[in-house]
C-alpha cells in the first residue's frame, strides 16, 4: 500500500514529505493507521547520525493509531483497536523471558539498525528499501509493527495525545516509579526539564516525595515544573547547582534523575547525592559521550546506573499511566503542542529552541 511519510535521506538533512510503499504485515505483525506521532530527542539524534541508523529512513517511535490489519498468529490485537506503539524486543532472550524486555539482548539491533526481526524492512521508496526505526517508523500515515511493540488502550482518552507514552513520558516517569521507587517524604532532583524530566517530576509528586528539585536553564520550563509538582527550582545559568541542592536538603538528595544527556549534569547529579543516594541516567547523548566522576563519591555508597524505556513492560505500564491521567494526578497533556506531518521540521526547530516541550504531529486522512 502507499503512505505519506517524512523521510530522512541524508545526515542532518531536513525531513522530506513523500510517498512510500508499505508491505503487508508478516506473521506476528500489525498494520496501523497512525493518528499521531510524538517527536523525541532520539529521533533527532538519529536524523543527525549520532545514532547511525542506516539512511534513508522513516524515523518516529512514539506512534498512536488504529489497527487496520493483523498478520498470522496475532491473537491479542484486532482491527479497530486503539493502540500506542513502543519499543521493539525479541521476546525470546533470557532478559525478555524474565519480564525485562527493555533489557532485551538484541534491543539495539531491533530498534536502531533499520531492520525488522527477520532482517528486512517493510518500507520502500522507488524500489529502494527504507530503514525502519524502533520497529514502527511512526513518521508515516501507516506503519507495520511487531505485535510486541503494540499496546492496546481504551477508547475513552484522545488517541492523538497518547503516542509519547510509548517512549519519552514512559521513560521519565518510569525512572521514578519503576526504578527509584522513592520513599514518601524523600528528596529528588531532576536535571533537564523537558518532556522526560517533567514526566519524572509528575511521577515524583505521585510518589509523595517531600522535596522535588527541578534544574534547567529556561525559566518557562521551571515555572511549569512548579505547576506540575516541583517544590524548588534551580536555574543552572544563575546558581551553583550542587551548592544550592545542598542548601535546600542539608545533606544531599536521596534520588536524582538526569534527563538532559549532558555529562556535566550527570556529574552534578552524582555530586548532589546523600549517602546511599541513587542517580538514574535517562538522558540520551550521542554515542561515545563520556563523563568524569570522582570515584570516591561513588565509593561512599552513592550509585549511578543506566536506564532504558522506563524499565517497563509497555502493555502493563502505559495503561497505568493513562489511568493516572484520568485520575488527574499525571497531567501530561500540559506538555503537548500539536503540529502536522508537513510541519515536522518546524516542530523539531521549536523543540530545539525549547519553546515546545513535546511536539506531536496529528495526521489527517
Amino acid at each position: 500500500m502507499q503512505s505519506k511519510a517524512a523521510v530522512t535521506f541524508g545526515k542532518g538533512e531536513p525531513f522530506q514529505i513523500t510517498e512510500i510503499s508499505i508491505d503487508d504485515p508478516k506473521p506476528g505483525e500489525v498494520l496501523v493507521r497512525l493518528v499521531a506521532s510524538g517527536i523525541c530527542h532520539t529521533d533527532v539524534l538519529a536524523q543527525n547520525q549520532a545514532y547511525p541508523v542506516p539512511l534513508p529512513a522513516v524515523l518516529g517511535h512514539e506512534g498512536s493509531g488504529v489497527v487496520e490489519k493483523v498478520g498470522m498468529g496475532v491473537t491479542t490485537i484486532q482491527p479497530g483497536d486503539h493502540v500506542v506503539l513502543s519499543y521493539s524486543s525479541c521476546g525470546g532472550c533470557p532478559n525478555c523471558l524474565k519480564g525485562k524486555p527493555y533489557a532485551c539482548e538484541v534491543f539495539y539491533d531491533l530498534n536502531f539498525t533499520g531492520k525488522m526481526a527477520d532482517g528486512t524492512s517493510r518500507l520502500h521508496k522507488d524500489g529502494q528499501e527504507l530503514s525502519n526505526f524502533f520497529g514502527q517508523s511512526s513518521f508515516s500515515y501507516y506503519c507495520v509493527a511487531n505485535q510486541r511493540n503494540v499496546v492496546k488502550v481504551q477508547k475513552d482518552v484522545p488517541l492523538e495525545m497518547l503516542g509519547p507514552l510509548g517512549c519519552g513520558i514512559q521513560t521519565g516517569s518510569g525512572a521514578v516509579l519503576n526504578n527509584l521507587k522513592p520513599d514518601p517524604g524523600s528528596s529528588i532532583a531532576v536535571f533537564g526539564i523537558g518532556a522526560v524530566g517533567l514526566s519524572a517530576v509528575m511521577a515524583a509528586k505521585v510518589s509523595h516525595c517531600g522535596i522535588i528539585i527541578a534544574i534547567d536553564i529556561q525559566d518557562n520550563r521551571l515555572e511549569l515544573a512548579k505547576e506540575l509538582g516541583a517544590t524548588h527550582t534551580i536555574n543552572a545559568k544563575e546558581q551553583n547547582v550542587v551548592e544550592t541542592i545542598m542548601s535546600i536538603t542539608g545533606k544531599g538528595v536521596n534520588n536524582a534523575v538526569e534527563a538532559s544527556g549532558r555529562p556535566e549534569n550527570t556529574r552534578f547529579a552524582v555530586d548532589s547525592l546523600a549517602v546511599l543516594g541513587h542517580v538514574v541516567q535517562v538522558g540520551a547523548p550521542a554515542l561515545g559521550t563520556e563523563v568524569t566522576l570522582d570515584m570516591n563519591t561513588i565509593l561512599f555508597e552513592r550509585n549511578l546506573n543506566g536506564f532504558l524505556m522506563g524499565e517497563s513492560v509497555p502493555q502493563l505500564y502505559i495503561p497505568m499511566l493513562i489511568e493516572l491521567y484520568k485520575q488527574g494526578v499525571f497531567p501530561f497533556d500540559k506538555l503537548i503542542k500539536y503540529y502536522t506531518l508537513d510541519t515536522i521540521n518546524e516542530a523539531i526547530a521549536d523543540s530545539k529552541k525549547g519553546t515546545t516541550l513535546k511536539a506531536i504531529m496529528k495526521f489527517s486522512s
